[in-house]
């Protein structure tokens, strides 16, 4: 009995200490919870467990930034009398009184140990990307919540613009009635870029005043945003492999690990608040920019004062602009010589800061290893050691080509049809605008294309009737949509194969159009089935290639590492692709360079249905490895945003097709008047006698291919 009081008193003290006022749930436990309950469909209690999450994580972040600054001021590192004992003390001291200071203040603000809200890194990310957002929305919306529904989708369509569900949620809540557009509001928007993008727009319209009024204020709310950014850096170590095991670091070792990380972070700050949410880069120059903009907007309304204030900040970070140095200058003689001009003190302080962080990070990483990745374009180039420098550059341009990387996927669309697949993209391919689509054709679609190249394929290139155009080791076959066409016309190939040349290639246009340029349209600038034959006779020795390597809108000049885009050069080409029919040969795989056309970046393997779609400038430079053996055949493809270089053998090809259909239709209504004035029974199936004949061999040539019921043709998807 007296165990079964003491069970119920735990309990009872547990559930007590569960409700007080002021403890907040771990975020991480309300995310899990309120998820579970999403997929259970119980959408009350999920919308308030997620509710809770993003207040407890709103709760948790803010007390860390009030306790850092609080015990910054109680358990000061400066101030104490020099000398005042052993150094250990003198250093380690305030640390451990600021440490004590952060417990305290955190136990009393989150009602729990700091520890308890440690959540592990994929649960950060998706709170980073408001994905409780996401499962809010639904939740809302089920509780006929439309408003708060259409906010949470907002929120999180805000940070993710490319999450196609969640843009066509956003489309059907537009057009909801009840619906109001005050509801479409960002729940978690940052002060500074509302300012800024308002002030910009008054900015834009010559509206000097009201520019001046928003930027200001987006500049205050920035360097505030930075302090709460930075104040978060000062978190618990993050160890960049959990699952690695290795020996621990010493006492000093483990400090200066710490202390540069959480440099380093500070110094990432600057990126986070120049990042707009939903976007891939940050703002360049974010802060700089601030002053350049309000130096100009205080000229225009007539304060000089406030204008040269401006000025000497920006003059902080880049001092040797002319154009800047000029307007000190002039702001000088208007205001008179004697009239004292100064930086902004906070902006003094914010470069000081920076320098000396900057200056430690670049010190550890010289002498303790490890790298760092500078968010500022206006570090002075004698604060990076000398053996550093070299490896910033080269970092800075890596990082740059990142961004586009990022952007570029951005700004794709989806892809136009199901089942295919991206292999590789440009970051795979070490490049840019590269990609690798499979699955385009099926096994049956290039069987028949391959028997088309077969039936039709002409010596030469398809249009000049060269053998050989690129190399005599190699028989060189090519057919153009028309003459495929032609030959389907007259009779001498399958109109549905030759069809489908035409198909497949519009097809792969789609795709790229889609994955490139989403809403700006591409037009084909020539359309080439081709093959390469390995002449077994002319292999022995062979150093050449079988398409030498260059750009397709503009003449390679691999020694002066240029690309001119000038005749003979195609320079309206814009895009260019390569769909593989077959595999069954040797050789044969198109490969990217680099400008000087031997350092080889990245290798395409063909098969069937795989599409290789690139840029056609000097951004992408590629080649074709010799064919040693068997046939490799293809669909060239190059597309432009020219209309007036559209290919114009593709628009009469298309006539013909039309003409066809016109031709076929005509033959199926004489066919069907003719088996009803026979007195047939409507319910008999007409047979075609033997003997009948057809005038011309292009009216009905699939009567006789039984080999390929229509109904089996996979080609039909098109």
């Amino acid at each position: 009995m007296a165990s079964c009081l003491c069970l119920c008193l735990c309990l009872l003290l547990a559930a007590a200490c569960a409700t007080l006022p002021g403890r907040l749930v771990p975020y991480d436990l309300l995310y899990a919870d309120g998820v579970r309950a999403y997929f259970a469909r119980d959408w009350a209690r999920a919308a308030e467990l997620l509710q809770r999450a993003l207040h407890s994580y709103a709760g948790l972040r803010a007390a860390r930034r009030a306790c850092r600054s609080a015990c910054r001021r109680e358990a000061a590192f400066l101030g104490g009398p020099p000398g005042a004992g052993p150094w250990e003390a003198a250093l380690f001291g305030p640390v451990l009184q600021r440490a004590d200071c952060l417990q305290h203040c955190l136990g009393r603000r989150l009602g729990a140990a700091p520890s308890a809200h440690r959540a592990s890194r994929t649960i950060r990310r998706d709170f980073e990307r408001r994905e409780p957002y996401n499962y809010l929305q639904v939740a809302f919306f089920q509780l006929k919540k439309l408003d708060q529904a259409v906010s949470a989708a907002h929120t999180f369509f805000v940070a993710n613009p490319q999450h196609l569900q969640m843009r066509e949620d956003i489309e059907k809540y537009r057009r909801m009635s009840g619906v109001r557009s005050d509801n479409f509001r960002d729940l978690e928007a940052t002060p500074h870029w509302e300012a800024y993008e308002a002030g910009m727009q008054h900015y834009d319209a010559d509206e000097y005043l009201q520019a001046v009024a928003r930027l200001e204020e987006s500049l205050t709310e920035a360097l505030s945003a930075l302090e709460e950014c930075r104040a978060l850096c000062e978190g618990p170590w993050e160890d960049e492999d959990d699952e690695e095991e290795e020996m621990q670091p010493g006492l000093y070792e483990a400090i200066a690990a710490h202390y540069i990380q959480v440099l380093k972070c500070r110094q990432q700050c600057v990126l986070e608040i120049a990042t707009k949410p939903g976007r891939i880069s940050a703002t360049e120059d974010f802060i700089p920019s601030h002053l350049d903009l309000l130096q100009f907007a205080y000229d225009q309304v007539g304060n000089q004062a406030l204008a040269a204030e401006c000025a000497a900040s920006y003059l902080l970070f880049y001092p040797t602009d002319e154009l800047m140095l000029e307007k000190m200058n002039q702001y000088r003689t208007e205001l008179g010589e004697d009239t004292a001009v100064a930086a902004r003190e906070i902006i003094q302080h914010y470069v000081q800061r920076s320098l000396m962080e900057k200056k430690l990070i670049y010190y550890a990483v010289e002498h303790l290893g490890g790298t760092f990745n500078d968010p500022d374009l206006w570090t002075p180039d004698e604060l990076i050691p000398e053996n550093l420098k070299e490896k910033h550059r080269e970092d800075q341009e890596k990082q740059k080509q990142e961004t586009l990387d990022v952007e570029e996927r951005g700004k794709r669309g989806p892809l136009p049809f199901e089942d295919i697949a991206v292999t590789m993209d440009s970051h795979q391919m070490n490049g840019t605008q590269r990609v690798v689509f499979d699955r385009v054709l099926t096994e049956s679609e290039c069987k028949d294309l391959l028997r088309l190249t077969k039936a039709a394929g002409e010596a030469g290139d398809g249009y000049r009737a060269r053998r050989s155009p690129h190399t005599p080791h190699e028989r060189f076959e090519g057919l153009t949509v028309l003459r495929a066409m032609q030959l389907a016309q007259s009779g001498d190939v399958d109109w549905r194969d030759a069809k489908l040349l035409l198909q497949a290639s519009e097809k792969s246009r789609k795709i790229i159009e889609s994955y490139f340029t989403p809403g700006k349209k591409l037009h084909f600038s020539f359309t080439h089935l081709v093959c390469r034959t390995a002449v077994d006779e002319e292999q022995e020795g062979r150093m050449d290639l079988s398409h030498p390597v260059h750009a397709d809108n503009c003449l390679l000049d691999p020694e002066g590492q240029e690309c001119w885009k000038e005749p003979p050069a195609y320079v309206y080409r814009d895009y260019s692709g390569i769909l593989y029919l077959n595999d069954d040969f040797q050789g044969g795989g198109l490969f990217f360079t680099e400008m000087d056309t031997v350092t080889v970046t990245a290798e395409v393997h063909p098969k069937c249905g795989r599409l290789v779609a690139f840029s056609s400038g000097k951004e992408n430079p590629h080649g074709v490895w010799a064919v040693s053996r068997g046939r490799r055949c293809a669909i060239a493809l190059w597309y432009t945003h020219s209309k007036e270089h559209a290919e114009q053998e593709r628009v009469k090809a298309e006539e013909l097709i039309e003409q066809r259909a016109v031709e076929q239709d005509q033959a199926d209504r004489e066919e069907r008047q003719g088996a009803g004035g026979s007195g047939r029974s409507s319910s008999e199936h007409p047979v075609r006698s033997s003997e009948t004949r057809y005038t011309s061999r292009r009216q009905r040539p699939d009567l006789d291919r039984t080999q390929h019921p229509k109904e089996l043709r996979a080609r039909d998807e098109f």
